[in-house]
C-alpha cells in the first residue's frame, strides 16, 4: 500500500489551535509467516521466537525480496538447532515462499516480491537420553539436572555438562582442561541419545607473574599490587575473578581483562596479562531534591581517580539544604575523602576524611569540624567492613543551651549489600551496622552511638512486576544523658527519610512546655514498607506507610512517642535511577495542620 506524498491536517480556527500532519511517503511490508505441523504449542512459540522470518515480518522498514529469500535459508538451521535442543533430532523442515521451496531458490535470481512464507515442520519423535557419561570429574562436581537417562534428550544440556566438567578441573587448579572426545549417537528406533564426553585434566598449574598491557597512567606496580594475583600458588578461576573486580573496584580503569596465555611456562606456571584502558581520571556531578518542608537541596562533587599515579582516589562533595524550606536556616557540608587501594593488603584500602558541617534545623544548631582516617576491608563484593579513628570539635545549642565538645571518635561499620540493584532494587538485602564509641575530651560525656539500617526486597510477577521493599532503621545514644549528650548525635522522627507526611524532624523529646520545646531522643525506631508495582513501560506506582519512634531512653523502651504517616507515588525509570514523586499524609501523631507533604527526588526512598 503507498500513501499520497503529503497529507496536509488542520484543527481548528485560532492560530494556537493549528495542528500540521505531515505523512511521508513508504511501502509497508505484507509477508505473512506461519508455521505449521508442530501440535504442541510450546514448541511452536520456541520455533517461533527463533526463526527470523517471524522477525522480519515484524519489521516496520520495507523488506526487500532478496532479504527474505536468504532470511528464509538461514532459516532451516536456525531451526534445527532449536529442534535439536529440544530433544527432536529426526525433524524434517520445509520453508515454502509463495509456494517454492526456499532452498532452491538462486540468491541471484530472487521473485520480484514475497508475500507468504510457509513453514512446515514435522519434528519427529522426542529423544531421551540413554547412556550419559562425562569422565574424568573431580570430586565434588555437580552436572546438570536435566543430563541423566530418561530425561529430554537437548544439545545445550550436553554443552552444560561438558562445562560443568572442565569447571570442576579448572576450580582444582587445571586451567588447561578440555574435552578431548565426544561421542553423541542417536538412536532413531527408540529415540535415545547417548552422550559419552572425555576430558583431559592436563596439568594442575600454578599462577605465573602478572604482566600489564595497556597504556594507562597508573604505574605498572601498582596495578600488580592492586590486582594481588598470587603468583605461584594453585591456579583458580574465583582468584582470577577477584583479582580483576579489585581493578574495577578502584573505578580508575573503564575496562579490565585479565588473559590466560595460550601456552604453559615453565615449571607448570600459567602467566596472565592485564589488559586494562583508563576511565576519564576527572569526573564532576551534581544533584537536587525537592521537598514541601525541607525544601530544595542542591549537591555536587568533584573527583579525581589516580590522585598520585597510584590509582589514589580524591573526592570533594559539597552540600547546600533547607532553601526555601521551613526547617531552620541554611545547612552547608563541604566533605573531602582520600582513598588508596591495597594499602595493607590487595582487599584492604587506606581512607582519610576531612568535614565541615553546618546544620540549622529548627529543634538545635550545630556548627562540627572533624578528621579522621581508617581502613576498608572488602571481604567479597557484597560485604565491606571499616575501622577508623576522628577527632571532632563542635559548637551546638538546643533548648538546653549552647555547648561546645571535642570527641576522639572509634567509628566501626559492617556493610552486606546483597542487593540485585542499587538504584532500584527488586530482590535480596541491605544491612549496615555502625558503632562509634566516643571519647570526650571536653564538653559531655563519653559514649556509644549506634545505627543501623536494614531493607529487603521480594519480587513477584512478571508481566506487571510487584516489589515489596521494607525497611527497619535502630539508633541509640549510649552513656551522657540527654541534656548532655550531643546535639547532633540525638535522633527525630518526621520527613522524606523517616516518616512520609509529617514535617521535617517533627517529632522528639518533649522538653518544656512550648508546642515547639523539643530535642532529639536517645532511642529511634523507623519503619517502612513499599508496594512498588510496574507498569510495562517505564512507568510505575508505590503505596507506602511509614512509622516512627523517639524515645528519652538510651535503648527503646517504648515509653517515647510513635508518629505514622502512609501514601502514594509515581516511579519514572530512568538510567540513572528512578524519579520519585511521592505524597504522603500523616495518620498518627501531631499534624499541626498539615493536610499532606509533597516529595521529589532521584532513587526510591529505600
Amino acid at each position: 500500500m503507498s500513501l499520497p506524498r503529503a497529507v496536509w491536517c488542520r484543527f481548528g480556527s485560532s492560530v494556537s489551535a493549528v495542528v500540521f500532519c505531515l505523512a511521508v511517503p513508504f511501502t509497508a511490508s505484507a509477508l505473512e509467516v506461519r508455521i505449521v505441523g508442530v501440535a504442541d504449542a510450546e514448541l511452536a512459540a520456541t520455533l517461533e521466537g527463533g526463526s527470523l522470518l517471524f522477525e522480519q515480518a515484524q519489521s516496520e522498514e520495507p523488506v526487500a525480496p532478496e532479504e527474505i529469500v536468504a532470511t528464509a535459508q538461514a532459516d532451516y538451521r536456525r531451526l534445527l538447532a532449536v529442534l535439536y535442543d529440544n530433544g527432536y533430532f529426526g525433524p524434517q523442515i520445509e520453508i515454502k515462499l509463495d509456494g517454492r521451496e526456499a532452498a532452491d531458490i538462486l540468491a541471484v535470481s530472487p521473485p520480484s516480491r514475497v508475500a507468504d512464507a510457509v513453514i512446515t515442520i514435522n519434528p519427529g519423535r522426542r529423544f531421551r537420553f540413554g547412556v550419559t557419561e562425562v569422565a574424568p570429574l573431580t570430586a565434588g562436581t555437580v552436572l546438570p539436572e536435566g543430563f541423566g537417562a530418561g530425561e529430554t534428550a537437548g544439545i545445550s544440556v550436553v554443552q552444560s555438562a561438558a562445562r560443568a566438567g572442565i569447571d570442576g578441573w579448572r576450580a582444582a587448579g587445571h586451567a588447561k582442561a578440555t574435552v578431548t572426545d565426544q561421542q553423541i549417537t542417536a538412536r532413531h528406533q527408540s529415540a535415545t541419545l547417548d552422550a559419552r564426553l572425555r576430558i583431559n585434566p592436563g596439568p594442575r598449574l600454578r599462577f605465573g607473574p602478572l604482566r600489564v598491557d595497556g597504556a594507562s597512567a597508573v604505574r605498572r606496580d601498582r596495578i600488580i599490587e592492586i590486582a594481588g594475583l598470587p603468583e605461584g600458588q594453585t591456579y583458580s578461576p574465583k582468584e582470577l575473578q577477584d583479582a580483576a573486580a579489585r581493578l574495577r573496584r578502584t573505578g580508575t580503569f573503564r575496562s579490565v581483562a585479565l588473559i590466560e596465555d595460550e601456552e604453559v611456562g615453565p615449571d607448570g606456571t600459567l602467566p596472565v596479562t592485564a589488559r586494562v584502558a583508563d576511565n576519564k581520571p576527572r569526573r564532576f556531578g551534581f544533584g537536587g531534591e525537592l521537598a514541601t518542608i525541607e525544601g530544595l537541596t542542591l549537591s555536587g562533587f568533584w573527583l579525581h581517580r589516580n590522585f598520585f599515579g597510584g590509582a589514589e582516589s580524591l573526592r570533594v562533595d559539597a552540600e547546600v539544604g533547607g532553601i526555601g524550606g521551613d526547617t531552620g536556616g541554611i545547612d552547608y557540608v563541604l566533605r573531602a575523602r582520600y582513598g588508596r587501594p591495597a594499602t595493607f593488603n590487595e582487599d584492604t584500602n587506606f581512607f582519610a576524611t576531612t568535614e565541615f558541617e553546618q546544620l540549622d534545623q529548627s529543634n538545635f544548631f550545630s556548627r562540627q569540624f572533624s578528621v579522621g582516617a581508617g581502613i576498608e576491608r572488602f571481604a567479597s563484593d557484597e560485604r565491606r567492613y571499616t575501622l577508623g579513628v576522628g577527632l571532632r570539635r563542635a559548637k551546638t545549642r538546643d533548648f538546653f543551651g549552647e555547648d561546645n565538645y571535642t570527641l576522639f571518635l572509634v567509628p566501626a561499620s559492617v556493610t552486606f549489600d546483597y542487593r540485585d540493584n542499587d538504584l532500584d532494587a527488586r530482590n535480596g538485602y541491605y544491612a549496615d551496622a555502625r558503632l562509634t564509641p566516643f571519647l570526650a575530651l571536653s564538653g559531655t560525656d563519653s559514649g556509644l552511638l549506634t545505627e543501623l539500617d536494614i531493607r529487603g526486597y521480594r519480587s513477584f510477577g512478571e508481566v506487571r512486576p510487584t516489589t515489596l521493599a521494607l525497611r527497619a532503621q535502630l539508633g541509640s545514644v549510649a552513656g551522657p544523658s540527654l541534656e548532655d549528650a550531643p546535639a547532633d548525635f540525638l535522633f527525630y522522627s518526621g520527613g522524606g527519610g523517616t516518616v512520609r507526611g509529617h514535617e521535617f524532624e517533627s517529632l522528639g523529646v518533649r522538653v518544656g512546655p512550648g508546642e515547639d520545646d523539643i530535642v532529639g531522643g536517645r532511642a529511634f525506631l523507623g519503619l517502612s514498607a513499599e508496594l512498588r508495582i510496574r507498569t510495562s513501560g517505564a512507568l510505575g506506582f508505590v503505596g507506602f506507610v511509614d512509622a516512627g519512634y523517639i524515645g528519652r531512653e538510651d535503648f527503646l523502651d517504648g515509653s517515647g512517642e510513635w508518629q505514622t504517616g502512609a501514601g502514594v507515588g509515581i516511579r519514572y525509570a530512568t538510567p540513572i535511577g528512578p524519579l520519585r514523586v511521592d505524597l504522603a499524609v500523616p495518620t498518627s501523631g501531631e499534624t499541626d495542620g498539615q493536610d499532606f507533604q509533597l516529595y521529589f527526588g532521584i532513587g526510591h526512598s529505600f
